[in-house]
């Protein structure tokens, strides 16, 4: 009988130290997560857009599936990350709606996948400022209805940020990745004033260069409820404001080794996030509100950054705080 006890606490010490390998081998999926909140489901009008995005990740501890702090993991992981997303919408419709293909050029300071390469360190997996991995939307098409704007595409990520299996400074992830996506805002009013908004993307990827690892799927959903109110009579000074939040779930194993220890022992993911989104627009047409709110759904960057300052100068041209939008026709 003590034999047995002997055994059994030694396998159970075996085993938390498998589990803390594989553990410090995890990472998350090549999405970001926040990047849409309010009009999720919109598209601008036809023509170019550019739009310049910054996101900022920080993130002190590493939890286990139960929420609890993992051990013997220090450090600060943090990271940022300057998007530059091209667009061009033409005017002809395809199947109904408009075809929106976009590409966003990335530039970070750290792995956006948090891999921790083995380290019990956070800060020593922060990376290095380089070229990210690419963003690529070819098929993107949205659809403008009477109380709804939506969009479905397809979209993959190139891995043409620095990648190195075990380097503390990557940038990159590493491996491809495909995304099935999809946007839809909901007007809850006629004068689109009150919205419901949700964004899906599943990943799926391929194997990791230079390993035997291939990262599981990953899901993600976000969303946003927001409302539209006029501050001048006019309608020319507009306040946006809503409740967003986010989640990542890991939905598959991962495939493959990490060493000697199967990879589907590493233990699946998530992260939850939750905020709040304000966007203060500027018109100088003295439209219905009715008008203005389509004007500003199609047009809005359609991102949720804590605070967002947006001034209407004309048609084509709008910027925000946040970074800037610049639409030519």
């Amino acid at each position: 009988m003590t034999s047995t006890k002997a055994i059994v606490k030694i396998l159970a010490v075996m085993l938390s130290f498998v589990l803390a390998s594989v553990t410090s081998a995890q990472q998350k999926a090549q999405w970001v997560p926040g990047q849409f909140g309010l009009n999720a489901g919109v598209i601008p009008d036809p023509g170019f857009t550019y739009e310049n995005f910054a996101l900022n990740y920080s993130a002190s501890q590493l939890n286990d599936s139960s929420g609890s702090k993992l051990p013997n993991i220090s450090g600060t992981y943090s990271f940022w990350v300057d998007e530059n997303i091209l667009m061009f919408v033409p005017k002809h419709k395809v199947l109904g709606g408009y075809f929106a293909p976009y590409i966003s050029l990335n530039v970070a300071n750290g792995s956006l996948v948090a891999d921790l390469a083995n380290d019990s360190n956070l800060s020593a997996n922060g990376g290095g400022p380089g070229f990210a991995d690419t963003f690529v939307q070819p098929v993107n098409i949205g659809w403008h209805f009477s109380r709804a704007d939506a969009n479905v595409g397809y979209a993959f990520t190139a891995p043409t940020g620095r990648f190195v299996p075990g380097a503390s400074d990557n940038v990159g992830s590493g491996y491809w990745g495909n995304d099935i996506t999809s946007g839809i805002t909901g007007y809850l009013t006629k004068n689109k004033g009150t919205s419901v908004n949700l964004f899906n993307a599943w990943e799926i990827h391929s194997q990791k260069k230079d390993t035997n690892l291939t990262p599981g799927q990953a899901f993600t959903v976000e969303w946003g409820l927001g409302q539209v109110l006029p501050l001048d009579k006019k309608m020319r000074n507009l306040a946006q404001f809503g409740l967003v939040g986010c989640d990542q779930f890991q939905v598959s194993a991962n495939g493959g080794t990490i060493g000697a220890i199967p990879a589907r022992a590493l233990p699946y993911y998530s992260s939850h996030g939750i905020g709040a989104q304000a966007n203060y627009i500027q018109t100088v047409h003295g439209l219905s509100l009715l008008q203005v709110l389509q004007r500003v759904q199609r047009e809005s960057l359609r991102r949720w950054p804590f605070f967002c300052f947006r001034r209407r100068l004309d048609a084509e041209d709008t910027q925000s705080s946040a970074g800037q939008a610049v639409k030519m026709v």
